[in-house]
């Protein structure tokens, strides 16, 4: 059986995650709700899930290495580079947990270990 490939993450989320996160919150929510829950996601603490757990809850398809976003996170990953946490906000409106930054670094890791535990921030 082969060696799982070590999969490394900074300690909390690089301050341009947030401004994407907005900018992705802003397609779903009104714009104050989405810099409420940008703000939000500041403050919180990190948490960590497994990645097959993430996307369980988020309902969204996995993408592969064909998409150039993924293939780049899979390439850090393999030049031992850390990621940025995943940003999320809970699924207290639609009953789905929403992937508002991370979403190719969510899929990169997917692919190399599904139980992978992956930081992030929840409001």
């Amino acid at each position: 059986m082969g060696s799982k490939t070590e999969i490394k993450w900074l300690e909390i989320p690089e301050e341009h995650n947030y401004p994407a996160a907005e900018v992705y919150l802003s397609l779903i929510y009104d714009l104050q709700t989405a810099a409420s829950l940008t703000q939000q996601l500041k403050q919180v603490p990190v948490s960590r899930f497994k990645a097959k757990d993430i996307f369980r809850a988020s309902s969204l398809s996995l993408l592969g290495v064909s998409n150039s976003h993924v293939e780049k996170d899979r390439k850090k990953i393999l030049a031992g580079h850390a990621l940025s946490p995943i940003l999320l906000v809970g699924g207290k409106a639609n009953g789905k947990v929403v992937i508002a930054d991370g979403y190719h670094r969510m899929c990169s890791v997917y692919g190399f270990d599904e139980d992978a535990v992956v930081p992030c921030k929840i409001c």
